[in-house]
C-alpha cells in the first residue's frame, strides 16, 4: 500500500545526491514551482510526529510494517496514486504537504558511514536547481546565500523533528501499541475491498496502559499523537472515494500487496 523509492540506494523523490559547495555550484540557482512533479504519483510519504496535528486533518497516518517502522501520510490507497496531485504535479485541493516532500531537491546526509556530520545536498537531476535562468542564488562567492541558510535550517529542524519521531515510535514498541493494520472498505454490491501491510496503533492494548504513563504520555503530548493518527483513520472512505471519483480505485476487490519502507 505504501509507494517504495525507485532507486532503493536512495532516498524516496531522490535520483540523484550531490553535496553542495562554492566551487562547483558557483553558478547554481534554485526556483521554486507550482508543480509538484516528484509527488506525482506517490501515495504515500513520511511524516514526523510533529506534522500529525496538521495532517490528520487531511489524510490517514499509518506506519509502515517490520522492526523499524515509520509514520506515513496516505495520500492514496493504491500504490500509483495520489488523489491530491495530477499527473503534472499541480495540486487539485488546498491539502497539508508534508515537510519529507517540501524540502525536495535538498536534504541533509552524511558523506561518510563512519561520520556524524550531515552536509547539505541536492538531486542535481532536479528542474528546481542548477546553472538555470530565474532562480535564488545558492551562493553569494564562496558564501551560502541567505536562500540557502534558509533551505539548511528548514533541513536541520527536518531532521531534528525525525529524532522527535524516533523517540515516539520507540515508546510504541516498548508498550506493544503496534499490530498489523487492516481496512476495509465495503461500497456495496460485493466483497470488500481490504487494505493490508502496514501498522496502527492497537486501540484494545492502549486501554490497558498504566495510569501513569498515561499521564507522563498526556503531559508530554505523545497522548494527543496516538489519537490524532487513530482519528485520522476515519478519512481512508474519503480518500477511496476520491480515486474511484477520479477513475483511479481498484478495478475489483482484491487483496493488496504488502506496503513497503518508503
Amino acid at each position: 500500500m505504501a509507494t517504495a523509492p525507485k532507486n532503493p540506494s536512495l532516498p524516496l523523490f531522490y535520483k540523484d545526491l550531490v553535496p553542495l559547495n562554492s566551487q562547483q555550484h558557483a553558478a547554481w540557482k534554485t526556483r521554486s514551482t507550482d508543480k509538484a512533479t516528484w509527488l506525482a504519483g506517490v501515495n504515500s510519504i513520511p511524516l514526523t510526529v510533529e506534522e500529525f496535528p496538521q495532517a490528520q486533518r487531511h489524510f490517514p497516518i499509518i506506519f509502515t510494517s517490520g522492526d523499524k517502522p515509520i509514520p506515513l501520510a496516505l495520500m492514496g490507497m493504491n500504490e500509483g496514486v495520489n488523489v491530491f496531485v495530477e499527473d503534472d504535479g499541480t495540486v487539485t485541493n488546498p491539502v497539508y504537504i508534508p515537510a519529507y516532500a517540501r524540502r525536495y531537491p535538498f536534504m541533509l546526509a552524511r558523506l561518510r558511514p563512519d561520520s556524524e556530520e550531515l552536509s547539505l545536498c541536492v538531486d542535481p537531476s532536479s528542474e528546481l536547481v542548477g546553472e538555470i535562468e530565474e532562480g535564488e542564488n545558492l551562493f553569494d562567492g564562496t558564501e551560502p546565500s541567505e536562500t540557502t541558510k534558509n533551505m539548511l535550517k528548514f533541513c536541520e529542524n527536518f531532521e531534528m523533528a525525525g529524532t522527535k519521531t524516533g523517540n515516539f515510535m520507540e515508546e510504541l514498541k516498548k508498550h506493544n501499541l503496534l499490530m498489523d493494520g487492516e481496512l476495509n472498505i465495503d461500497i456495496g454490491g460485493g466483497q470488500p475491498f481490504n487494505y493490508r501491510g502496514f501498522q496502527m496503533v492497537d486501540e484494545s492494548k492502549l486501554r490497558e496502559v498504566r495510569g501513569d504513563v498515561l499521564r507522563q504520555w498526556n503531559q508530554n503530548g505523545l497522548l494527543a499523537l496516538i489519537y490524532a493518527h487513530l482519528f485520522s483513520l476515519e478519512l481512508v472512505r474519503d480518500i477511496f472515494g476520491r480515486q474511484m471519483a477520479q477513475g483511479k480505485g481498484p478495478q475489483a476487490p482484491a487483496m493488496q500487496p504488502a506496503a513497503g519502507n518508503a
